[in-house]
C-alpha cells in the first residue's frame, strides 16, 4: 500500500484534538454528548472498547496516527515501513468493522489486543516470540515488559545539515512529519502521545517556515533552526525528563511516597477543595503514573483524560483558577493546568492546625487510621503554605508523625503533644537552613537525582 499522506493526518489531528484521547474512554464518555444514556446503558463492555467505536469517534485520519504512535513504541526496532504497514492494517480493519464487517468477532475485540495481535502477524520481529506465545493479559505485560527508554538504546538524533534538511523536507514533505513522529515514538517509549503530536506540529512548522525562503541569500537558515529548533526539542526533553523523574520515584520510593508528593502539590494549588475531593484526584494521578510508567500509554490516555474531565466539570469546587484551562483543547489543557496559579486560600481558613496538636482523640485516630490522619494533615498544612517548597512540606509531614509516634507511647500524651508546637515550628526552622543549603547542591545535579536523594533521606528508604 501507498504510504498516507502523513502531513495531512498531523493537521487534522491537531485542529480536533479535542476527541483524540476521549475516543479512548471507560465511562460514560465513551458515547458522543447527543447520544442517549439509555442507548449507552444497553452497550457491552466490548462494544464501548471496540475498534469501530474507537474508529468512528477519532475519524480515519487521527486513527491512523494515533495506531503509528502506538507501534513505534511498542516496537522500538521495526523500521518506518513496518510501522506503517501495520498502522494501516488496523485502520483496513476498523473500517472494515464500521461498514460491512460488523458482526465479525474481531472486530469485538478491545484495540489494545488488536494491537497486539497485528505484530505478532508481521514477519521479521523475532524478538517479540516468547510475547506472542502468551494469552493476554499476560501478553500484554510481556511486550510492556520489553519497552527501553535507555538513551542508548537507539542513535540519538543527528542534527543534519541546514541546507540538506531543506532540501530533504522539499523532496519528502508529505511523510517527512510521520518520520518525524516516529522517531520520536520508538525513542520514547513512555512519552505521551499528546506530546509527540504536539512537538510534530512545531516540527512542521519549523520546516516550512525556514525552508520557504531557503532560495533568498538574506535568509539565514542556520539561524532560523536555531531559533525555532527550541519548540521542537524542549518539550521532549522536558516531557520526558519529568515522566522518568516520577516513573524513578514510584520504582524507588513506591505508590506511598508518589501519594504524598501529589497530596502535597494539589493541596497547595487547589486550597478550597475538600479532603475528599483531593484525596481522590491524587489517588487517580498515582494510578495514572502507574499505567503510564509501566509503558500502558492506552491506559495511560484514558486515565489523562478522565482526570481532566472530572476536574473541569467540577471547578466550582476545585478552583476558579482553571476555568480558561478546560476551555482549550485538549493538548494544551493539561499543561495549561498544571501551570496555573495557586488558587487563593478560603477566607474563613485558621491559621494553624492546633486540632492536630491538641486534640485529646489524635493518638486514637493515629492508632486506628493513621494513613488517612497523616494524610488529613498533610492536606491542611500544605493549603495553609504555598510559599513551602512540596519536599519541606514532606519532612514537616515526617516530623509530626515522628511526635505522634513517640508521644502516643508515653503515659501522658496530652503533655509530650503540648509541645508539638514549639518542635514543628523548630522543625521549620531546621528545614528552612537544610534547603538553604540544599539549593546549591539542587543547582549542581538537577531536579531528578536532587529529588530521589532528598525523598530518600526524608523516607530512609
Amino acid at each position: 500500500a501507498d504510504i498516507m499522506n502523513w502531513k495531512t493526518v498531523i493537521y487534522i489531528i491537531l485542529l480536533v484534538s479535542l476527541t483524540i484521547v476521549r475516543a479512548l474512554p471507560r465511562s460514560y464518555r465513551d458515547i458522543g454528548k447527543n447520544t442517549p444514556l439509555c442507548f449507552y446503558s444497553v452497550l457491552s463492555y466490548e462494544e464501548k472498547n471496540s475498534i469501530s467505536q474507537r474508529f468512528s469517534q477519532l475519524q480515519e485520519n487521527n486513527f491512523k496516527a494515533i495506531a503509528m504512535i502506538m507501534f513505534a513504541q511498542y516496537v522500538q526496532g521495526s523500521t518506518f515501513g513496518q510501522v506503517v504497514k501495520m498502522a494501516e492494517a488496523v485502520t483496513d480493519l476498523a473500517k472494515r468493522c464500521t461498514d460491512a464487517e460488523r458482526d465479525n468477532p474481531n472486530c469485538q475485540k478491545p484495540l489494545d489486543r488488536i494491537f497486539l495481535n497485528t505484530i505478532c502477524q508481521e514477519d521479521n520481529l523475532p524478538r517479540f516470540t516468547d510475547c506472542c506465545a502468551k494469552k493476554d493479559p499476560d501478553r500484554n505485560d510481556c511486550f510492556l515488559s520489553l519497552k527501553n527508554s535507555s538513551r542508548g538504546l537507539i542513535s540519538p538524533f543527528e542534527r543534519p545539515n541546514a541546507e540538506a534538511a531543506c532540501k530533504n523536507y522539499s523532496e519528502h514533505h508529505h511523510t517527512l512529519p510521520a518520520h518525524f513522529i516516529y522517531e520520536v515514538s520508538r525513542r520514547h517509549p513512555l512519552l505521551y502521545a499528546s506530546t509527540i503530536l504536539s512537538v510534530a506540529m512545531h516540527y512542521d512548522k519549523m520546516m516550512k517556515d525556514c525552508c520557504r525562503t531557503a532560495e533568498d541569500s538574506t535568509h539565514n537558515l542556520e539561524e532560523c533552526f536555531r531559533r525555532q529548533a527550541p519548540k521542537v526539542v524542549k518539550p521532549i526533553r522536558e516531557d520526558g525528563l519529568r515522566q522518568e523523574h516520577t516513573c524513578g520515584i514510584l520504582k524507588k520510593f513506591g505508590e506511598r511516597t508518589i501519594k504524598a508528593l501529589k497530596l502535597v502539590q494539589i493541596s497547595q494549588k487547589f486550597p478550597k477543595a475538600d479532603f475528599f475531593t483531593v484525596t481522590k484526584l491524587v489517588s487517580d494521578i498515582a494510578n495514572m503514573h502507574k499505567d503510564c510508567c509501566r509503558g500502558d500509554m492506552l491506559e495511560c490516555m484514558r486515565d489523562r483524560e478522565e482526570i481532566l474531565h472530572y476536574v473541569c466539570t467540577n471547578p466550582d469546587i476545585i478552583s476558579s483558577k482553571i476555568k480558561k484551562c478546560c476551555e482549550k483543547p485538549l493538548l494544551q489543557r493539561s499543561e495549561c493546568i498544571v501551570n496555573a496559579e495557586n488558587d487563593d486560600k478560603p477566607e474563613d481558613l485558621s491559621p494553624q492546625v492546633r486540632e492536630f496538636i491538641e486534640d485529646k482523640g489524635v493518638c486514637e485516630r493515629f492508632a486506628q487510621e493513621k494513613d488517612t490522619h497523616l494524610a488529613r494533615f498533610l492536606y491542611e498544612y500544605s493549603r495553609r503554605h504555598p510559599e513551602f517548597s512540596a519536599q519541606m512540606l514532606l519532612r514537616i509531614g515526617k516530623g509530626y508523625e515522628d511526635l505522634l509516634d513517640e508521644c502516643c507511647k508515653t503515659g501522658s500524651p496530652d503533655n509530650c503533644c503540648s509541645r508539638g508546637e514549639e518542635e514543628l515550628k523548630k522543625h521549620i526552622y531546621e528545614t528552612e537552613s537544610v534547603m538553604k543549603t540544599s539549593c546549591d547542591i539542587y543547582k549542581e545535579k538537577g531536579d531528578y537525582y536532587f529529588q530521589n536523594e532528598y525523598l530518600s533521606s526524608i523516607f530512609k528508604i
